[in-house]
């Protein structure tokens, strides 16, 4: 029986949905022709471009922000942060912004947003 690690698995769901559905895209630091921090975007930038496939700057706030907005306008972003350790930078986007919408906007908005990152030590 063959195994699949987990960085192929989650490239293979990525790849899957982004066929599925043109809404899907990518945005996270060095995800595009680097590939990723653990090679879990490799591939994706050359089959589905630089619109889809976004490089971020080192802000992840800014990009959580970017997500949340673009989510709001019925898109499906999936963010990838490098580190499970910089999740707080995004807090306040997650916690006060993503979290609240519903809430504030009622059936108005919604927020489907996916946070990806790496967490644990090692490479498995």
């Amino acid at each position: 029986m063959q195994q699949t690690r987990y960085n192929e698995a989650i490239r293979q769901a990525l790849q899957e949905e982004m066929c599925a559905d043109e809404d899907v895209f990518l945005l996270g630091e060095d995800i595009g022709e680097y590939g990723g921090a653990f090679g879990v975007t490799q591939g994706l930038f050359d089959e589905f471009g630089a619109a889809r496939v976004i490089d971020t700057p080192i802000s992840e706030g800014s990009t959580t922000g970017v997500a949340i907005g673009a989510a709001m306008e019925g898109r499906r972003p999936v963010v990838e942060l490098m580190f499970m350790d910089f999740i707080a930078l995004a807090a306040d986007q997650l916690l006060n912004q993503a979290a609240k919408l519903r809430y504030v906007f009622g059936e108005q908005a919604r927020c489907p947003i996916v946070i990806r990152t790496p967490v644990g030590g090692g490479r498995g």
